[in-house]
């Protein structure tokens, strides 16, 4: 059964053009990536401090750290298009993505309040972690919005970090998971599974002429995951998820690539996928990326790897 389709929230982008049906908002601010368990809480909180209130929620684009450390390698888990899925899901029905440049990351966090919570958006509840900061060199922090808010006559709910058995839920903990090899680590701290989005590309049809035809997705903006095979669910744009098997690297038995890519073959499923946009949802790690000597040992393991891909997904 395809699943109901969620209705995407409105987008924001532009402070100064905020539409006057968009403002009035219960607001929960942060820089929301990946849209884990921790943020949900955020949302709750700004949900239940005024439930008669549209739910909306303030980040940034691009993150202040690509601002910031425009050299870093990539290292978003939810680029925009996936975050504002991922906080439609929770139930926002206005995701306020404001520009991040010279002129915001100079702004005072006086001005930020005024200028943007206030008269922009004229926010009526907030919500925030505990750690949230704000304003020119993160000079304004939940000590300052406090009363700021309080004056304003804004409501404020501050939410402590959410904990589980391995500790303090956070963006940084999922992204090293998600490195070390252990998406079913940062699946339990996301809520679903971590998920790779992006257009099938025409490859060279190697894959095909190996009898495993492989969907290619560049990772672009995205986080990269532990290199090697997966086995996966793919969610089709008609909402379909089929099973699968990936893998994520450079191809080294065929010479190398000069980026890293992710190729998916769908078990039981000929359908043309070319120039569609796939979510490719990391399951289980199955083995690191590896040369061969050759196509007939590649070929034997990628038989292996599928395999191993069906066993771990009936599991």
């Amino acid at each position: 059964m395809t699943p109901l389709p969620v209705a995407e929230p409105e987008l924001v982008e532009d402070w100064r053009a905020v539409p006057p049906a968009l403002k009035g908002a219960s607001v929960a601010i942060g820089n929301f990536d990946g849209v884990h368990l921790g943020h949900a809480a955020v949302l709750r909180a700004a949900h239940a401090g005024r439930p008669e209130l549209p739910l909306a929620v303030l980040t940034f684009e691009p993150h202040p750290r690509e601002h910031f450390r425009p050299q870093d390698p990539p290292f978003r888990l939810t680029p925009l298009p996936a975050k504002r899925a991922a906080l439609g899901a929770l139930g926002a029905r206005i995701v306020y993505a404001l520009r991040f440049d010279a002129e915001m990351a100079a702004m005072t966090a006086e001005d930020f309040f005024r200028l943007i919570l206030v008269e922009a958006l004229g926010a009526r509840h907030l919500a925030c972690g505990a750690d949230f900061a704000y304003g020119h060199r993160r000079g304004g922090d939940v000590g300052t919005l406090a009363p700021a808010a309080e004056a304003a006559g804004i409501g404020l709910s501050v939410v402590p970090p959410l904990s589980d058995a391995a500790g303090p839920i956070s963006s940084t903990r999922i992204r090293r998971a998600l490195q070390d090899g252990y998406p079913e680590r940062a699946s339990q701290a996301l809520g679903r599974p971590w998920a790779i989005r992006g257009e099938v590309f025409h490859g060279d049809r190697l894959g095909r002429e190996l009898g495993w035809p492989t969907a290619n997705i560049w990772l672009g903006r995205h986080l990269e995951p532990a290199q090697g095979v997966y086995a996966v669910r793919v969610r089709l744009p008609d909402g379909r998820l089929i099973d699968g098997v990936a893998n994520i690297g450079r191809r080294p038995t065929l010479g190398g690539d000069p980026q890293t890519r992710l190729e998916v073959h769908l078990f039981d499923f000929k359908d043309d996928v070319y120039g569609q946009e796939l979510e490719v949802q990391l399951v289980h790690f199955l083995r690191p990326d590896m040369k061969f000597d050759g196509l007939e040992p590649l070929k034997a393991a990628i038989a292996e790897d599928a395999r191993q891909a069906r066993e771990s997904l009936r599991a």
